[in-house]
């Protein structure tokens, strides 16, 4: 097999388009997820050049800038992954449209309830997925605007959308991460063109390579891999990332993994919880949210520790010092981001790390057969 360049492009879709289908497992590193991780610092800064040049992306922001003028409804959506970038995606949005909410919904609620004579924009990395598609059928005979996040304009999901923004590059695995991070690029590119402020590609670039936190994620992996099953916790702008990450394990790592909002585990939860049960807090949004929100992060971390479940924590730099390192045994992942852009740099930075925890626990809780 020829060595993987992470500076090389990926592959688009296949041309005409055909679903992907499931890479051959690999029986020891370097894992497809690995190598997509790899690539994404020299793909993002292409793939922002590529949407300052894309007619759709100033055509959808005219289209936002309408709705939002007109108090018509604007709502994210996609399924799994997708689902999470695109919660992520009403966050930028609503951020950059000021007085106006961007609502994200499930894709299959979408098409039980499509929003009217609104826009929809959904997220799906293939443009291949049923309830994505069904979502955009709805909210087209509702009369709202579709516009489709993908890799291809070729797909059935492209041939509903009224505007497609193409990523133009396809994820290699099916843990995807490239899936991920894509479409966030994506996103922050449109609130960037609202706000009249594009992206720096090179910036961009710099945020993900500065993500280089190897041993500290061996260690947290190394604890969590031990564990039976994992929760991870995190409010705002955190919770689609912990979501993300709850997924990931379990389709990575193949371990039980659930996602919940800050305060949400801590009324009932707990009770499940033992020594086995492992803990991640994502609090990179702690500054936005107060301390309200950072004292509570630190009760879930006192809960754990007094149930003996081993803690880990994805922090933001400007508050890693207020929660008390005695509190996240499993070990702790700072996260620098001085070069933030928008709410890009954490969620770039969060999800790589991700990733580069994940690879660890892969090889620790599933050794190849």
């Amino acid at each position: 097999m020829p060595a993987f360049d992470p500076e090389a492009p990926l592959p688009g879709a296949p041309d005409p388009w055909a679903g992907s289908e499931m890479p051959a497992r690999r029986p020891g590193p370097p894992y497809a997820m690995t190598e997509m991780i790899a690539a994404e610092p020299a793909l993002a800064e292409r793939l922002v050049g590529r949407m300052q040049g894309d007619p759709a992306l100033g055509q959808l922001a005219v289209l936002l800038r309408g709705a939002a003028t007109q108090y018509r409804p604007i709502v994210t959506t996609g399924c799994g992954t997708s689902e999470h970038a695109a919660m992520v995606a009403a966050a930028l949005l609503t951020d950059a449209l000021d007085a106006t909410t961007v609502w994200p919904m499930q894709a299959l609620e979408v098409a039980r309830r499509p929003p009217r004579h609104g826009v929809l924009v959904a997220v799906s990395h293939e443009g291949g997925t049923w309830a994505t598609n069904g979502a955009l059928a709805a909210a087209r005979a509702a009369e709202s605007t579709t516009a489709l996040i993908t890799v291809s304009s070729r797909s059935p999901g492209a041939a509903l959308a009224d505007l497609v923004l193409t990523t133009g590059e396809q994820d290699q695995s099916w843990c995807h991460t490239v899936g991920y991070l894509s479409p966030l690029v994506v996103a922050a590119s449109v609130a960037s063109e609202l706000r009249g402020e594009p992206l720096d590609a090179v910036a961009v670039r710099a945020v993900l390579e500065a993500a280089g936190h190897q041993p500290a994620a061996d260690s947290v992996a190394g604890a969590l891999a031990t564990c039976t099953r994992v929760l991870i916790v995190g409010s705002g702008i955190d919770y689609p990332a912990a979501r993300e990450l709850a997924l990931k394990i379990e389709e990575g790592a193949r371990l039980p993994a659930t996602a919940l909002q800050l305060e949400t585990l801590r009324h009932g939860h707990l009770a499940a919880a033992d020594e086995r049960t492992g803990l991640v807090l994502v609090l990179t949004d702690g500054e936005g949210w107060g301390e309200t929100v950072r004292e509570r992060a630190r009760a879930v971390l006192r809960s754990a520790a007094a149930l003996g479940a081993p803690a880990a924590a994805i922090l933001g730099a400007d508050i890693g010092d207020e929660v008390p390192a005695a509190l996240t045994t499993a070990g702790r992942l700072i996260l620098h981001a001085r070069y933030v852009i928008l709410q890009l740099a954490e969620r770039h930075l969060t999800q790589r790390l991700f990733g580069q925890i994940l690879g660890r626990i892969e090889r620790l809780a599933c050794p190849p057969p």
